[in-house]
């Protein structure tokens, strides 16, 4: 196993390339196994992912630090790939907590890791301009105290909570830039015209989220023309899995037929997946 400094090295790397890489999200060790035996070269957790899996609403608070970062350690366990993780709003208001989640990302192994400015409050649900510039500021200043490079993911959520206001997203983003955040994150966009807006704006590299229902359909290679450097999938992975099974359990409950069985893999497959 690659030591975490040199991962994090690596996945520095990544973000330096002129064309755009995709950053895999597993939402457990299993699904870290099989993305690992296929060619991503890193992969970062879902927060959704981790919520579907426990049974539990996702963007309510409802999966604790503690519970994330055990998520996140079980898939840096099992792949020799770099691993970031998606930390939410750092599990706290304050400056502090964002600063304290990167130091706890730090020592479970992750080399990268994102915090947001979503608040948690459907009432408030973004923070003020002046209070999520300094959450990230706390988080940048943690990263950059690490022995290695760690990879501040800072998220503008303006679109994900019926906020699609793109300059106050830009002006959030170029901010986070000025505080130190490595990568700019706006989930949510779906415009070309946009995407390429919020990719001239910074200097930093760009990530974006794929994998949406109704959205368009743009590839890697398009996404890099308009000036991306890293696509990620979010619960994307998880829902098709999710999707699977649920079709595959409606059609025995409801039909008794077992049609589904035509379309898995078979055990021996997957066991070689995870050896």
């Amino acid at each position: 196993m690659m030591k975490q400094s040199e991962k994090a090295v690596i996945f520095q790397a990544l973000h330096q390339r002129k064309q755009p890489f995709v950053i895999g999200n597993p939402w457990d060790a299993g699904s870290a196994r099989i993305l690992t035996s296929l060619k991503y070269e890193a992969l970062s957790t879902t927060s959704a992912g981790l919520a579907f899996s426990l049974g539990r609403r996702d963007g309510t608070a409802a999966v604790s630090r503690t519970e994330a970062l055990a998520n996140a350690q079980s898939i840096v366990d099992a792949t020799n790939l770099p691993v970031a993780a998606d930390l939410e709003n750092g599990y706290g208001h304050a400056p502090e907590a964002a600063a304290e989640t990167i130091r706890l990302a730090a020592e479970v192994g992750l080399v990268g890791g994102s915090i947001e400015d979503a608040t948690g409050d459907e009432q408030k649900p973004i923070y003020e301009f002046d209070h999520a510039v300094e959450r990230i500021a706390a988080a940048a200043e943690a990263a950059k105290a690490l022995p290695f490079p760690f990879m501040l993911v800072a998220r503008a959520e303006n679109y994900l909570h019926d906020r699609p206001d793109l300059d106050d997203t830009i002006r959030r983003l170029e901010a986070f830039e000025k505080a130190g955040a490595e990568v700019l994150y706006a989930p949510g966009l779906t415009r070309p015209e946009d995407i390429r807006k919020v990719c001239a704006s910074v200097t930093k590299p760009v990530n974006v989220l794929m994998g949406m229902k109704g959205v368009p359909r743009l590839t890697v290679q398009q996404l890099g023309d308009l000036g991306v450097r890293r696509i990620s999938i979010g619960s994307g992975f998880s829902r098709a899995a999710l999707t699977a099974f649920l079709h595959a359990a409606r059609e025995v409950i409801d039909d008794g037929t077992f049609g589904f069985a035509e379309e898995t893999l078979y055990i021996s497959e997957l066991t070689a997946m995870f050896g």
